[in-house]
């Protein structure tokens, strides 16, 4: 362990390494639950036991691989955002798209990850896409996020045009937001009570605070009629490979979906995603003080986020991508390829309480998407605000995500009014803006996107 992991070099130990996979674990434990109310039969139509097998396989498998190949401790999970976005493919094409077509297209996404990340065009992305666009895109995702939990939970009830109730958390058209009457539904209830006590949490600085909070949430649900656990008297407690998705991908309806999906908003949520937490991770650890050791690191995980990506689709779930909880391991002392081997085989043991995440209600996983969404909002702050330049194609990026019901609508806005921007102000402004050749191949994707395939 020593000449492989260098933990000496790296100023760490064998149990260090192993309790901070374990803090990492429980950091990011929760999309065990969550993951299902994106992708599971009230989502995307996937089988509870497929998308808990995929979740828990997935995340172990290439947690793993992340830890043997680039000795790094970066967790992975099919990530918060990608598999709300996931769930809209389905949901919003009126059953013209089936699951298994949106997960031929993750697994397009992560060939083409593949391909970008080792011609570099990958990287070249990151350079060429505004810092506040990128920025803003987490945010949007955030709110997006968010809005999904309060329906969920059943927090703010949503209603089309003449006043029909959605039945799925997102539906096409425009729709009114309203709070709902909390005290006179039980389901309504939990969750808020939920949410205070993971925010609760959250303020108190408790490790795993939102695996802790749908748990102790869970357990509240039981006198009040929320929680059922008549299934647990003939469940079996091992692991079931019984309705999986394993393998069922349909890569022919996939390309059916459109190039603009599978190519631009995949690998663009999934891409900034990755680059900010590999660089925030690794900068906590100190490796991009060698910069160019640093960019070898970055670029080995970007490859095994990649396969992950295919990986995931194979087994049955949304993109794989990396967790910034990681950084929960890296500040109890982390610091090698060994606390994410950890945290991967936590994953994977995770495998014998599948019976458990089933009778986790709604009302108690949803409140995790609430506090997610709190989290991915607070980057709103590195966004310049006070230069409009820069200020409206980011308002458009966020605002469009969650009013317009749709992740790719407001990536599509957000570059578009970039470029245009530039353009007049070049010609007739003072201020001139370098705008870099990519965002112009990426504004004239977005013109043909909306002029021939239409809003999301």
């Amino acid at each position: 362990m020593e000449r492989f992991f260098k933990l000496k070099e790296r100023g760490t130990n064998v149990k260090t390494e192993m309790i901070a996979g374990l803090t990492t674990f429980m950091a990011m434990a929760y999309i065990l639950f969550v993951n299902n109310l994106f992708l599971g039969p009230d989502g995307a139509g996937i089988p509870h036991e497929g998308v808990f097998f995929a979740t828990a396989v997935g995340a172990g498998l290439v947690t793993i691989l992340m830890g043997l190949f680039v000795n790094i401790p970066i967790a992975l999970a099919p990530g918060m955002g990608l598999n709300a976005y996931f769930m809209t493919v389905v949901l919003g094409s009126n059953g013209q798209i089936t699951w298994q077509a949106a997960l031929g297209a993750v697994f397009i996404s992560g060939i083409i990850f593949i391909i970008l990340t080792v011609t570099r065009v990958r990287q070249m992305l990151m350079v060429a896409v505004p810092k506040n666009i990128k920025t803003a895109i987490t945010v949007g995702i955030g709110l997006f996020v968010a809005i999904i939990g309060f329906k969920l939970a059943n927090l703010i009830s949503i209603t089309v045009n003449a006043g029909t109730d959605i039945s799925k958390p997102i539906g096409g058209g425009s729709f009114n937001l309203a709070l709902s009457d909390f005290f006179t539904h039980k389901d309504a209830l939990l969750a808020l009570i939920g949410l205070l006590i993971i925010a609760i949490l959250m303020v108190l600085k408790v490790r795993g605070a939102l695996l802790i909070g749908i748990i102790v949430t869970t357990l509240i649900g039981i006198p009040m009629g929320v929680t059922d656990l008549s299934g647990l008297s003939h469940a079996n407690w091992l692991p079931s490979f019984s309705n999986l998705a394993v393998g069922d991908l349909d890569l022919k309806g996939a390309l059916h979906i459109g190039l603009f999906d599978i190519v631009f908003i995949f690998t663009f949520v999934e891409l900034f995603d990755t680059f900010g937490t590999l660089v925030g991770t690794t900068t906590r650890m100190g490796i991009m003080k060698d910069k160019e050791k640093g960019e070898k690191i970055v670029g080995k995980a970007m490859l095994v986020d990649a396969v992950g990506v295919s990986a995931g689709a194979v087994l049955g779930t949304s993109t794989i991508t990396s967790f910034v909880e990681s950084t929960a391991g890296v500040e109890e002392g982390g610091r090698t390829g060994l606390t994410a081997i950890t945290t991967g085989v936590l994953f994977l043991l995770s495998l014998f309480i599948a019976p458990l995440a089933l009778v986790v209600p709604s009302a108690a996983t949803a409140p995790a998407l609430i506090i997610v969404g709190v989290l991915m909002m607070s980057q709103v702050r590195h966004i310049e605000w006070d230069d409009f330049f820069e200020a409206f194609p980011a308002f458009l990026t966020i605002v469009l995500m969650p009013f317009s019901g749709g992740i790719a609508n407001g990536i599509s806005a957000g570059i578009l009014s970039y470029v245009i921007l530039a353009v007049f102000s070049n010609i007739f402004g003072k201020r001139k803006e370098k705008v870099h050749w990519l965002m112009w191949v990426l504004a004239i994707i977005v013109v043909c996107r909306f002029a021939f395939l239409g809003a999301e």
